[in-house]
């Protein structure tokens, strides 16, 4: 079954919201009180996790847009502190307390029971060929309560979404560091002020934008060129297209249904304080 591509983009739209809560304040509360120095012990504990103790190396090639040594920075460090299991636990049970939070009155409506029923579908029948960190998260669990259970399967369909965004990336000679300078462009941010990379050197950040430049992906200006923001676009569209197998499962009826479900659950997440 094939889905047009704009639901499948909707979809995105609307998963964000919810499996983000769990890179909010509230879940990394919980990763502190465990004696995390920082939020990206955290987030490297909570979302690695599905990977079992996996060496910073091989980390670091899965989430593939880190810049060189960052991911040795938390990993292994956080397993001195924690299992993966422990990890596990304490990212559901932190970002089931934030999507609660985020949904407020609407956290015990039959929208959650539904949206999760269905994005749970969808969620645990793609394909996990090549999808490494995706093929970890269906290893895992699922939460029976229905606001843990939609946070997990949002965070299935977004991790299927992310390892295609890596396929796209490096089908388009688009590196780590490079990629982000296209969002920090797509966001008409300098590169310089784009947080995943402003810490990096100037120097090693000035060779990777003066590299898209020799490319013809960057002004002389530091701004997209034509060709710049074909390759931002053709890899977003491969993104979806590969996202797309996710949502076989559902009937157009279905995915129509998940959709209409998922956006006043999804509005209030992103208009909450996280």
């Amino acid at each position: 079954m094939s889905h047009p591509q704009p639901q499948v983009r909707r979809m995105f739209e609307l998963i964000e919201p919810m499996a983000t809560a769990t890179f909010s304040g509230i879940c990394n509360d919980e990763f502190l009180a465990l004696g995390c120095r920082n939020y990206w012990d955290g987030y490297f504990a909570g979302r690695a996790a599905p990977l079992g103790q996996a060496p910073a190396e091989v980390v670091d090639a899965v989430f593939y847009n880190f810049a060189p040594g960052e991911v040795a920075r938390h990993i292994p460090y956080v397993w001195s502190l924690m299992t993966p299991e422990k990890a596990l636990a304490v990212r559901e049970q932190g970002s089931a307390r934030a999507v609660r939070h985020g949904l407020g009155e609407l956290a015990d409506s039959l929208l959650v029971e539904r949206a999760a029923e269905l994005a749970l579908r969808a969620g645990t029948s793609a394909p996990t060929e090549g999808r490494v960190l995706y093929a970890g998260l269906r290893a895992v669990p699922v939460p029976e309560e229905p606001v843990a259970r939609l946070w997990h399967a949002t965070t299935l369909l977004r991790e299927h979404r992310g390892d295609g965004h890596n396929v796209a990336l490096a089908a388009h000679g688009i590196g780590r560091t490079e990629a982000h300078v296209l969002l920090a462009l797509s966001l008409d941010m300098p590169a310089e002020e784009f947080g995943r990379v402003s810490h990096l050197p100037r120097a090693q950040l000035a060779a990777v934008v003066d590299g898209l430049r020799e490319r013809g992906l960057v002004t002389a200006e530091g701004g997209f060129t034509d060709a710049g923001r074909e390759r931002k676009r053709s890899i977003e569209a491969l993104t979806d297209e590969l996202a797309a197998p996710a949502y076989d499962a559902l009937s157009p009826a279905e995915l129509d249904e998940l959709v209409a479900a998922l956006e006043p659950l999804s509005a209030a997440v992103a208009a909450a304080d996280l």
